[in-house]
């Protein structure tokens, strides 16, 4: 067999190997996922999310977030979001919830999975072309010592010949604040020749979001008022001494309050009470 056989042969192979372009859907749902094995947006028919008006004790990450969703979906400049802090304080809720808020603007939520990063570039190709705005959103993204899918990450939200598309806006959620574990950044500072540089190349992903939205744990208080906003909202009866004491001991006996742990507590509430939600 000829080398130019050979060749022809290869290069035939290697094209029913490669996965085609992702063919773009008829963007009639509100929200989709990036499946990146073969390339999809695969569209959700029913958001797992609760109404923004239930996000108790994060009203400045809640307004701060929604004013700036609102000048994105109008067509206005908009910032990048990082929401990070202290786990199950409601960060993934509070994306899902703004996007509900502003679902009748036409504005479509996209969640890319963090294994799926290194596909974001073909995603946003796809996207551009799309005659809609639309959230990107991935949800506790982080990277490793040895992960460098954060540099294909920094090209597409700035610093790349064509960047980040205009009707696309990235928000991730974490619960570092720099995307990397601090021991980490610490072992760049002792052991580079220029701990200055090598830090700064490990930071720089969070400085392309222009929001950084911090959540800390909450106090006891704010966790009964979230419980009580739960029982108020799907219509739950029970009075304020009984859920005190029995949020209290489910609380201890968690170890942690959060709006997580408030939301579990919930649904047990209802189940005993024979309550859909």
């Amino acid at each position: 067999m000829s080398d130019a056989r050979a060749l022809e042969r290869i290069a035939s192979a290697l094209e029913r190997l490669a996965p085609g372009a992702a063919v773009a859907p008829n963007w009639r749902a509100s929200a989709y996922l990036w499946d990146a094995d073969p390339d999809r947006l695969i569209p959700v028919e029913r958001i797992n999310r609760v109404p923004l008006r239930l996000l108790v004790g994060i009203d400045r990450a809640r307004d701060t977030l929604l004013a700036n969703t609102k000048r994105f979906a109008r067509g206005f400049p908009a910032n990048n979001a990082l929401l990070w802090g202290a786990r199950g304080m409601g960060k993934s809720s509070l994306v899902k919830a703004v996007h509900g808020e502003l679902e009748a603007t036409g504005l479509k939520l996209v969640e890319l999975q963090r294994e799926d990063i290194h596909s974001v570039g073909r995603l946003l190709t796809l996207l551009r072309a799309a005659p809609h705005r639309f959230v990107l959103y991935c949800d506790d993204l982080s990277f490793s010592h040895d992960d460098a899918a954060y540099k294909s990450l920094k090209a597409v939200l700035d610093g790349g010949i064509e960047g980040r598309p205009d009707n696309v806006i990235f928000y991730a959620t974490s619960n570092r604040r720099h995307l990397m574990p601090r021991d980490m950044i610490e072992n760049e500072r002792g052991s580079a020749i220029n701990p200055a540089e090598a830090v700064e190349e490990k930071v720089s992903l969070s400085d392309r979001f222009g929001l950084w939205l911090g959540f800390h744990a909450c106090d006891q208080d704010a966790f009964l008022a979230m419980i009580r906003g739960y029982c108020d909202a799907y219509g739950v009866e029970i009075d304020d001494a009984t859920l005190r004491a029995e949020a209290v001991e489910w609380y201890t006996t968690r170890g942690s309050r959060s709006g997580r742990v408030a939301w579990q507590f919930f649904c047990d509430l209802a189940g005993r009470a024979g309550v859909h939600v």
